[in-house]
């Protein structure tokens, strides 16, 4: 077994196809969370100045789509999920979904 290994990517992803069920003491999720900002990459010249050159790295906005679906489907419907955890994301959503 590897100790303090560091996994980067979707948390649910990771711990599906890596993770050993009952076996994780922290998951470390680094904000911001939904900023609804874009983020890049920028580079710098060789003598340290800054470039004009970046790449996208990623985009904190969070949408209702797909994958947040299904997430939520399995969360709120399987027997492998505690059910204060379907109770809670059914909370989320509807406390979500509230026009303010």
């Amino acid at each position: 077994m590897v100790e303090n290994l560091l996994y980067y990517g979707d948390n649910l992803d990771i711990l599906r196809r890596y993770i050993k069920d009952e076996t994780v003491d922290l998951i470390y999720l680094d904000p911001p969370f939904n900023s609804q900002q874009n983020y890049n990459v920028l580079f710098a010249e060789h003598n340290g100045s800054r470039s004009g050159a970046q790449i996208h790295a990623f985009e904190d906005t969070w949408r209702w789509d797909q994958v947040a679906s299904a997430a939520y489907d399995e969360i709120t419907t399987s027997t492998n999920y505690p059910q204060n955890v379907s109770l809670v994301m059914q909370s989320f959503r509807k406390f979500s979904a509230t026009p303010t």
